[in-house]
């Protein structure tokens, strides 16, 4: 049983990798903090592209300059700058050249080497200039594509506008009055306006955390391979940095054994997995390589690959750790608890870089992911009031009764309204008597939410593609799921312009609805089983609705799903779906990511399965099994009701919006998301790439809310088919270099289709 369940979730989705996500400052779209006068630029915002840098350093500057009063004689003497720089990176000496010419009193401070990210990068690299056609704001720009070249133009153009750096190193920032302090590890404070941190990532290096890392043969950075050729090096990593230093250096001669710490890789690009497994020799291994479109290929702990470079070696250790290094040695440690010394006359850490955080944290900006009592009580606070609203919208329920008495919430409208209640054939009329319901309020203040903030959303994210889905979101919102259940459908009723066996078959007669029909279950010719259960768990066979929610479950959705993927719903259709890509939407890099949290997707494979089993019930008590009824209405009025209708889809999905982005529902535990992943399994619907245009930068993973780890087929090229994907396109409107698009696959994976409206910002202005 057991071995069955993991193949399933297996097929499902755990197969695909979980890719994490890296915490940075929280920022505003012009860098701004939650800091007043604090601002961010460069690599720090999240694009790590050398273009949008110089860009964000030169806009951050002209944001800021408009709340800054107009320059005076005398200003340049004033104790407090405009503007500080921390950090003489590209982005920090684009601000610079931008503060100067527009006369902006500044200064631009730097612990280290000014351009050190750039000097620091191997001899004759390649640099990206992605996107090609794009031009930064600003006077300082570059169109050399080697490291050397580049370096060299960037230097020529801060010499000629004057900028000179000074050396310090900022410990934090503090208010002092009006302006900011800038406290220095080893000079006096001093004071601006304003600062920007352009600090980047470079000397952040990540820590290995062993006995001898602090050797003088330990590095984190190769600058160039023929100073080892004759060497025994160990590279720690399993990154494209790892691979393509360990390749170097068995190309130049030397023997090189490099450590990773799983029994896969998942990040590198597959030219660089190649090369590595082209010289391979050793029939007793096989290197371990996560390919997102096909099974893994698992080995065991210490197994390895040795390969022969120009006159050098590679040995590739899969599922070891580094445990110790000595000046002639090192130690490392496989899965199993074996360690084995090897000999060693230099260390790579290629491990990656972090951001400058504690300097962050220091001067109190929020980082994204870090919580603080503020954030609990809020989030309590939130969750309280969804506990009461929600429970009041269910009708009938003691704990909420206390609280707000449904006959009069949110004044008497009874008596307010008592002439318009009496006459429901009009449309105030229909109105007023419809108010009286709780239902009512919760339908209007959604489809406001949905309409506000899709308007704003459209205004932000600027595609096409997301013109469109909004607009489609709204208006299904709007009009099928508040207007027709709500006011249209009831007024109509009033005025005997429903033909009677319509009205029979899907809005039966009933005594507690002040219409006098069940004109909610509209709702269900959008919202389909068993996300809407209701008008398949009716008391009697409600054979319109049964053929209806059938046809949609069974019929119409696979096929859309089959074409467009799991998202022609949930991202163009659901109203659990507008609500998070119109309300969630600036949420959504709030969505944790890994391993644990794909395992916890699971949980709507067990809710679906819990919905099939009431279904069972429900039909067997219409048959007249005895006591099966009373069985069925036991865990429909209690356990689904409360449990998955109120707690999970309203109180946890929508409580935790602001917290944990607007797909938490979405993501682990709606059933008809559940049945749809099935669906999608045979989806011709992917994500394509160009991986020779990604750089990595984990912008497509970090912005998704369904935790998928998109990078992950990007930089090898391979389609993405994990079924979670909600075709929002954050991931393809967010890619700065316009990797990704919509498109359709064949049964070998091959394009045969691509969606033809836009949701690449950069493939538009390609286009």
């Amino acid at each position: 049983m057991n071995r069955s369940l993991k193949k399933y979730t297996r097929w499902l989705h755990t197969r695909w990798p979980a890719g994490q996500v890296e915490k940075l400052p929280v920022v505003g779209e012009s860098g701004e903090t939650n800091i007043p006068g604090l601002y961010v630029c460069g690599d720090l915002t999240g694009i790590p592209l050398l273009k949008f840098s110089l860009d964000s350093g030169t806009r951050t500057i002209q944001h800021l300059s408009k709340s800054l009063p107009a320059p005076r004689e005398g200003d340049e003497k004033s104790q407090a700058y405009d503007v500080i720089i921390i950090g003489a990176g590209v982005s920090g000496f684009a601000a610079a050249v931008e503060a100067k010419k527009l006369g902006l009193t500044y200064c631009l401070l730097e612990s280290g080497i000014p351009l050190s990210t750039l000097i620091n990068f191997p001899k004759g690299k390649p640099i990206y200039t992605y996107p090609k056609e794009m031009t930064p704001k600003g006077d300082l720009q570059v169109s050399a594509e080697i490291k050397e070249a580049l370096i060299e133009e960037l230097q020529s153009q801060i010499q000629a506008h004057g900028i000179v750096s000074t050396e310090a190193h900022a410990e934090r920032v503090e208010r002092e009055g009006n302006h900011l302090k800038v406290i220095l590890s080893d000079k006096e404070p001093i004071t601006g306006k304003t600062v920007v941190a352009a600090l980047g990532r470079s000397g952040n290096h990540r820590s290995l955390d062993v006995q001898g890392e602090d050797l003088d043969k330990v590095y984190n950075r190769l600058h160039d391979p023929k100073d080892y050729c004759d060497k025994k090096a160990l590279v720690v990593g399993g990154g494209d940095s790892a691979m393509e230093t360990a390749i170097a250096l068995a190309k130049c001669g030397a023997e090189v054994t490099l450590s990773y710490r799983k029994k896969e890789f998942s990040r590198p690009k597959p030219e660089n997995v190649e090369k590595t497994l082209a010289l391979a020799e050793n029939p007793r291994a096989e290197v371990s390589v996560e390919n997102p479109s096909s099974e893994r290929v698992t080995t065991a702990a210490g197994q390895f690959i040795q390969s022969k470079g120009e006159g050098g070696s590679l040995i590739l250790k899969m599922a070891t750790t580094l445990e110790e290094i000595n000046e002639d040695s090192i130690v490392l440690k496989s899965g199993e608890g074996e360690s084995e010394t090897i000999q060693n006359d230099v260390v790579f850490s290629m491990i990656g870089r972090e951001p400058p955080l504690d300097f962050f944290r220091r001067s109190g900006v929020r980082i994204q992911g870090e919580w603080g009592p503020k954030n609990y009580a809020a989030m309590s606070a939130f969750l309280l009031f969804c506990v009461w609203m929600y429970l009041w919208k269910s009708g009938g329920n003691p704990i909420s009764n206390l609280w707000v008495d449904r006959t009069w919430f949110p004044f008497n409208l009874n008596d307010l309204f008592a002439n318009l209640i009496e006459r429901p054939q009009t449309i105030l009329g229909t109105i007023a008597t419809s108010m009286t319901q709780p239902a009512f309020y919760y339908g209007l203040a959604y489809a406001l939410i949905v309409t506000v903030f899709g308007v704003f959303r459209i205004q932000r994210r600027k595609t096409p593609y997301i013109t469109k889905q909004t607009i489609a979101l709204i208006l299904i919102q709007v009009i099928p799921l508040f207007f027709l259940p709500y006011i249209v459908f009831p007024w109509m009723g009033h005025n005997q312009l429903l033909h009677q066996g319509f009205a029979d078959t899907f809005f039966p007669a009933v005594d507690y609805d002040p219409h006098g029909r069940e004109y909610w279950r509209a709702s269900g010719f959008i919202l389909a089983w068993p996300l809407f259960i209701h008008n398949v768990f009716s008391n009697e066979p409600l054979w319109g609705w049964l053929t209806v929610s059938f046809i949609q479950t069974f019929v119409l959705i696979p096929a859309m799903i089959y074409y467009w993927g799991k998202g022609a719903y949930c991202g163009w259709i659901c109203s659990c779906g507008a609500l998070a890509e119109t309300l969630g939407d600036t949420h959504r890099t709030k969505m944790p990511h890994g391993p644990k949290w794909n395992r916890l997707n699971m949980a709507g494979q067990v809710i679906l399965g819990f919905a099939f089993f009431l279904l069972l019930l429900r039909i067997l008590s219409w048959l007249g099994v005895p006591a099966v009824g009373g069985v069925f209405y036991a865990l429909n009025g209690t356990v689904y009701k409360y449990f998955v209708d109120i707690t999970l889809a309203g109180i946890i999905g929508v409580g935790l919006y602001f917290w944990f982005s607007g797909r938490v529902w979405c993501r682990f535990f709606c059933p008809l998301a559940a049945l749809m992943h099935i669906y999608a399994r045979f989806s011709r619907f992917r994500i394509l790439s160009e991986k020779k245009k990604c750089i990595s930068c984990n912008v497509c993973t970090s912005v998704c809310h369904q935790g998928i780890d998109v990078m992950n087929f990007a930089n090898k090229g391979v389609p993405m088919k994990d079924p979670e994907c909600v075709r929002c396109s954050a991931c393809v409107q967010s890619c700065p270099t316009g990797v990704l698009y919509f498109g359709q696959v064949d049964p070998n994976e091959e394009e045969i289709k691509t969606d033809q409206t836009p949701a690449s910002p950069v493939r538009i202005r390609e286009l």
